[in-house]
């Protein structure tokens, strides 16, 4: 830093350090929680000690935290948005106006205390506001003592009793959780449809419940002797009258999640580099043989996911029958269990990806859901077609690339007019469908498509970096992408600029390829959707051979590297984004050429593809 800048941010009352450093501070909780649960009334109640480490350079005189249960209550802001939408969850849409008193969810706080000392709080709808008359001082660690009493509703999202499949207790979102303060503030965003954003921790949890139940979830068993069922080689225990406490310990988390039944059925798999993979469901027909071959599948695509998304930190991963679909938790997921087997695997690939993009990465999924869902629906299409591969579903065959057949129900959807920006909150899209699409489809189609700009070994290099770089933390859209310019050495602002917050794609067409000369043939190309991208042309000679043209954006300030030896690869003169059309020059007569076209592979979303090819004549028969 010079002498002037840095005395004239002293001048002007300028925190030097603050500025000198990314505002990439985090907080830093420590959950104590101690359940006694009843199975007769589905209620049970608790106390929490909550450490927390202030590490914000703030002082602040409030805290949040979210009381997700709340939501299941006739009247709460998730009834009356699941009413009015056009396209509402039907696993949503009218059930929560119907639950009688008995059904409801909620969280009662009957006593909270910060060092010692009472605070005045107040419940409003699914957030605990709560104003302090010491406020928490920057760099400091206080504690809150809570008592609260809590009532599980009847299945309706995610959580609650008595799923449709019969699995008696999934418990997520069923604790009060301090909402985040981070670098953007305070993040007490109310539970109204999806997304989830919380302070790493470590937490340690004892659930007393009827002894005759299994609890399969986050964190590591700590009385596995006690309990047995099973755990670390222990043989069953018989059930016994009464209850039984489970200790578990989740070190360096977000959130804590389990499911509870008495019917469960456990499976223990240690995999070769120590990870143990746990499996609880209900054995039956629709369910007894698939589960059995899960773990063998699962370890596999966890080979695949270390090495090409980074190492799973943790040492133990559960796969639990409970929910009402498919929702990640660290350490654990809850999966509706009755399934045919290639979706029974497909669902359990895609919750265990979101233990890297989620769960350990811990991206704003309210802000950023696309780099969670899209992320992870990228991934788990790589490791299916890895399983693929590997024969697990019989006859059924890997694919070139298991990303393209979204493009085209994508472009479908983009031009109807119902896309949004990637930039608006999840909980505000005008349709679900606006959210899935964006979320689960543009987000995956970011990734391939940005493979596609970059070249694929500095996209792998990247996306390893990116996990390495950012583990543990909450990274967003900026963070992602500036790792991917490190990687490839290219400006990519604009393609996060454009992709998440427009709903401009890229239209490129072939207007003409003519002579030039004796011995030229000119391509003239036009840009005619808005967004800019780089343009791959792909000539193919009469003879057979084949050369890949690469055009590079100016703005790139480069152009991406093919290493691969299957066609010759050129890169020409850059194209600015704001000239509509292109001329390029081959020095190739034009009678030897077979054809012309634009992005051959279909990599790149071109919602137009009728214009992208030209045929100049038919091979002559020799």
């Amino acid at each position: 830093m010079n002498k002037f800048l840095l005395l004239l941010m002293m001048v002007c009352g300028l925190n030097v350090t603050s500025i000198a450093q990314p505002d990439r501070w985090q907080q830093h909780a420590v959950y104590d929680m101690d359940i006694d649960f009843d199975v007769e009334t589905h209620r049970f109640t608790g106390t929490q000690k909550l450490t927390l480490t202030n590490n914000s350079p703030d002082e602040l005189d409030k805290v949040f935290y979210h009381l997700y249960f709340n939501a299941f209550q006739p009247g709460s802001m998730m009834d009356e948005r699941n009413k009015f939408l056009s396209d509402s969850d039907e696993r949503v849409q009218n059930r929560i106006t119907k639950l009688s008193e008995t059904e409801i969810g909620y969280q009662k706080i009957k006593s909270l205390k910060m060092d010692g000392q009472a605070v005045d709080f107040e419940v409003v709808g699914t957030i605990l506001e709560v104003s302090l008359k010491n406020p928490i001082q920057p760099n400091s660690k206080v504690t809150f003592d809570m008592e609260f009493e809590a009532q599980v509703p009847l299945q309706i999202r995610r959580s609650g009793r008595m799923s449709t499949e019969g699995i008696d207790y999934s418990m997520t979102q069923w604790y009060p959780k301090m909402c985040e303060y981070d670098y953007q503030g305070w993040h007490a965003n109310p539970y109204v449809g999806r997304e989830f954003y919380g302070i790493w921790g470590d937490f340690n949890v004892s659930i007393t419940i009827d002894s005759r139940y299994k609890i399969g979830g986050t964190g590591y068993l700590q009385n596995v002797e006690q309990i047995g069922y099973g755990y670390g080689g222990s043989a069953n225990k018989p059930a016994k009258s009464g209850k039984l406490t489970w200790e578990f310990d989740a070190p360096n988390v977000h959130d804590f999640a389990w499911a509870a039944d008495p019917d469960y059925d456990h499976i223990e798999f240690e995999r070769k580099d120590g990870i143990m993979m746990h499996f609880f469901y209900q054995p039956g027909e629709n369910t007894t043989d698939k589960w059995k071959k899960l773990p063998e599948v699962m370890d596999d695509a966890f080979n695949y996911i270390n090495k090409h998304y980074g190492q799973y930190p943790y040492k133990q991963y559960t796969f639990i029958q409970g929910g009402d679909g498919g929702m990640e938790y660290p350490m654990a997921t809850l999966i509706t269990g009755e399934r045919n087997f290639g979706s029974l695997v497909g669902v359990s690939v895609h919750e265990l990806m979101h233990s890297w993009y989620q769960m350990i990465m811990g991206t704003n999924e309210a802000l950023y859901a696309w780099m969670d869902e899209g992320f992870t629906s990228y991934a788990s299409d790589e490791v299916m077609n890895y399983l693929r591969s590997k024969g697990h579903f019989g006859n059924e065959e890997a694919v070139a690339n298991p990303h393209i057949r979204g493009y085209a129900g994508f472009i479908g959807f983009a031009t109807s007019g119902a896309d949004e920006p990637l930039s608006v909150h999840a909980d505000h899209f005008m349709t679900n469908s606006a959210y899935g699409v964006g979320a689960y489809v543009k987000g995956n189609i970011f990734l391939e498509q940005l493979k596609y700009i970059i070249g694929e070994e500095a996209f792998a290099k990247g996306m390893l970096d990116y996990y390495d770089t950012w583990k543990f933390k909450h990274p967003n859209p900026n963070d992602f992408i500036r790792v991917m310019e490190k990687a490839s050495g290219l400006e990519l602002d604009w393609y996060r600029e454009y992709w998440v917050n427009t709903t401009h794609l890229p239209d490129y067409g072939i207007e003409k390829v003519a002579k030039d000369g004796k011995k030229n043939t000119k391509i003239t190309m036009k840009k005619i959707g808005v967004m800019p991208m780089p343009v791959d042309v792909m000539v193919t000679y009469k003879d057979g051979k084949k050369e890949l043209i690469n055009i590079p954006l100016r703005i790139m300030r480069g152009e991406k590297k093919y290493n691969k030896k299957d066609v010759k690869y050129t890169v020409a003169e850059d194209w600015p984004w704001t000239h509509q059309t292109y001329e390029l020059v081959l020095p190739v007569k034009f009678k030897k050429i077979q054809s012309v076209e634009i992005d051959e592979a279909g990599r790149m979303v071109d919602i137009d593809r009728e214009n992208n090819k030209k045929e100049l004549g038919k091979k002559k028969k020799k």
